[in-house]
């Protein structure tokens, strides 16, 4: 058992800094990320994995909001949106889902909308790095698409 361990301990730190939502703190996209992603998604379900695959491709964040909100709190969603996400469509996310990104408020919201259109993601960098410092914009940056 003694020797055991360790081997035991390295099958579970490979596991955990192999997956993106905890190794850096990346976000998984919902539409995109596999069944094995989604179950390593903490608080995730068997049920929720297949309502999420089965229901995919998800237009906006608002649509897998919809989806899970019947199960899921409002705290919840929350969590779990720190680790799994739709990214918003920059120039044309209303407020409602700009708001679902962990950690926005509604003066964040406005700063996102104020600075629209946004011609490429520097601009992004750039205006939203005018309020927040560089980490937080990458952490932002994770959310949002040009598409």
């Amino acid at each position: 058992m003694k020797h055991l361990l360790p081997a035991l301990l390295l099958v579970v730190i490979t596991s955990l800094s192999s997956h993106p939502s905890f190794a850096d703190g990346a976000v998984l996209n919902a539409n995109t990320a596999t069944a094995e992603e989604l179950a390593n998604v903490p608080n995730m379900d068997e049920d929720l994995v297949g309502a999420i695959v089965n229901n995919r491709p998800f237009a906006t964040i608002g649509a897998l909001d919809e989806l899970l909100g019947a199960d899921l709190s409002d705290d919840d969603l929350q969590a779990l949106y720190t680790h799994l996400f739709v990214p918003i469509k920059l120039n044309s996310a209303d407020k409602s889902e700009i708001l679902l990104i962990p950690g926005i408020g509604d003066r964040m919201a406005h700063e996102f909308e104020e600075y629209r259109p946004y011609s490429n993601i520097e601009q992004f960098r750039m205006e939203i790095g005018k309020y927040v410092d560089e980490k937080e914009v990458a952490r932002l940056e994770q959310y949002v698409t040009l598409d």
